[in-house]
């Protein structure tokens, strides 16, 4: 079992500032790419940004010079910095994790989500 444990939502004005912080855990052999996505209220859910296990970063337009994503040295932690908040920020934020597990007959990768957390922000 893999399980991916999100932190860091909130209330937040215009102009601030969050992190929000993923940690996998369980059974975990290999972690590729993590990142984060998010979801507005009526809206699909869209591409924030990810970084690989070699640390190559991608960002949605939105996004680009305000937030910053990272790993942990052990990779089994990604974060999400957020600086320079709009209220279109608002969203239930999501954490995804590709995973390779062991299994019987060898590895299996798979796509993990977290439970998600709000970032609100007012203007």
């Amino acid at each position: 079992q893999v399980q991916l444990v999100e932190s860091g939502g909130g209330l937040v004005q215009a102009g601030g500032s969050l992190r929000l912080s993923c940690a996998a855990s369980g059974s975990i052999f290999s972690i590729n790419a993590m990142g984060w996505y998010r979801q507005a209220p009526g809206k699909q859910r869209e591409l924030v940004a990810t970084i690989t296990a070699g640390s190559t970063t991608n960002y949605s337009d939105s996004v680009k010079g305000r937030f910053t994503v990272s790993r942990d040295n052990a990779g089994n932690t990604v974060y999400l910095q957020m600086n320079s908040l709009k209220p279109e920020d608002t969203a239930v934020y999501y954490c995804n994790a590709q995973i390779t597990s062991k299994v019987v007959y060898g590895t299996i990768r798979r796509n993990y989500w977290g439970q998600g957390t709000q970032v609100t922000v007012s203007s």
